[in-house]
């Protein structure tokens, strides 16, 4: 038992300082703005892979061509991911209104076999565009996502300007926001990410961890070749942005960034039910366990125990018989994660002016602690997940929590906690 209150302690106590960490280095990376003498001249490649996009893929695509980038230095490629609604239809149409920009359509089964349609295509299409793109700078986005006036703009002007006297960078991540939420579950989605947001800025400016999202990534074509692609990734469904940015990190040390600029963000609807909520992030968790960086697996593997450690205090407590120091310890922890959970999230929807989440945060709270153990355990177990339509088992990771929960329980009882 005491051996347990020290772990729980020193867990909660790691959590403070990575947490600390983050808000530091969120605040002491400088925000980007175009320098006033800079002129585009850089012919950028946008790469959208897109698998049944047809509400979405028009809104997508025109946001990119009302931006302030040049058009005639503007290449667009979307891929059809073996869509079975309109999106391919909707992209040729739009091709053909003879704008100053080259949109072009890459239809996955025209080059893959017929097999392909059942697994996820990602990094197939992704290779395929930077080996067809005429532009030098790659920027990659997905096809349910909306990007801002000067989105490019300021991420090429980063390829071309640095603060002081550091080196320019050949990759480049951003922020990925989500807006236009209606429930609980979406104010809770768009708050977590808004911390991720904070988190990749502070561990990228601190060169400690290297994280980004594919929805806001841009690097140059040769320095994608260079790397090998996904070359030893490719069995792995999620992760074409983290493996490739941290395969980048190493080839290229010190020349990677985050563009800290509000208006740089593009933004993305959040999940609309638990569902596909909990296949989303067992998606992004399958990754975790192989990405080459040991910061972000042992950071990522501290907050998964950290959680958990608040749920078995809580379990514990409840079987104890409400024991004090079990009640003292779970405060603290508790605490702990309310007030550094705060302090992240207050400058993030500041920074973002979405201070009206903040009301959100309790609830997010509670969801953040409960879904962090349970989807992280989830992902572990269970390697297959639906997404888009495919099977790349959920009702299995549900089954897997209560089963814990029952084994716990029956644990306690047994001790006499």
């Amino acid at each position: 038992m005491l051996v347990w209150i020290v772990v729980s302690l020193l867990l909660t106590l790691v959590y403070a300082a990575i947490m600390r960490w983050y808000v530091w280095g969120w605040r002491a990376l400088p925000e980007w703005h175009i320098p006033p003498d800079w002129v585009a001249k850089t012919p950028v490649t946008v790469l959208i892979p897109a698998r049944n996009e047809a509400g979405h893929i028009s809104d997508c695509l025109q946001s990119i061509l009302d931006g302030a980038y040049p058009l005639h230095l503007l290449e667009i490629i979307v891929f059809d991911d073996f869509s079975e609604d309109e999106t391919a239809s909707i992209v040729t149409q739009i091709a053909q209104q003879n704008l100053p920009a080259t949109i072009r359509l890459l239809r996955l089964s025209d080059i893959l076999p017929t097999d392909a349609a059942g697994r996820a295509n990602k990094k197939t299409a992704i290779e395929q565009g930077v080996a067809l793109a005429a532009g030098e700078l790659i920027v990659t986005t997905d096809a349910d996502c909306i990007a801002g006036t000067d989105w490019l703009r300021l991420l090429v002007s980063r390829f071309e300007s640095s603060p002081d006297t550091a080196p320019l960078p050949v990759l480049v991540t951003g922020p990925v926001l989500f807006h236009r939420e209606k429930y609980v579950l979406q104010y809770f989605q768009s708050l977590d990410f808004l911390g991720l947001m904070g988190i990749t800025g502070a561990g990228i400016h601190k060169g400690f961890q290297r994280m980004g999202n594919g929805a806001h990534l841009a690097y140059y074509k040769s320095v994608f070749q260079a790397v090998g692609g996904y070359d030893g990734n490719r069995q792995t469904a999620s992760g074409d942005d983290m493996f490739l940015i941290q395969k980048v990190a190493v080839r290229y040390p010190g020349r990677i960034a985050f563009l800290k600029n509000a208006a740089a963000a593009v933004r993305t609807e959040a999940r609309p039910d638990w569902r596909s909520f909990v296949q989303q992030r067992l998606r992004w968790g399958t990754k975790n366990a192989g990405l080459p960086e040991w910061p972000v697996r042992l950071i990522l593997l501290a907050v998964f125990l950290f959680c958990w450690s608040i749920w078995v205090n809580l379990f514990a407590w409840l079987c104890s018989g409400f024991q004090a120091g079990l009640l003292y310890l779970l405060v603290f922890q508790v605490y702990i994660k309310i007030t550094f959970d705060w302090i992240l999230l207050r400058d993030m929807c500041r920074y973002f002016k979405r201070r009206e989440l903040l009301q959100w945060f309790l609830p997010s709270f509670f969801l953040h602690t409960l879904y962090i153990p349970l989807v992280g355990t989830g992902s572990l177990f269970f390697r297959e997940y639906v997404w888009k339509g495919r099977r790349v088992g959920v009702l299995g990771f549900w089954c897997f929590g209560v089963l814990v929960f029952w084994c716990f329980r029956a644990h306690c009882l047994d001790s006499g906690w």
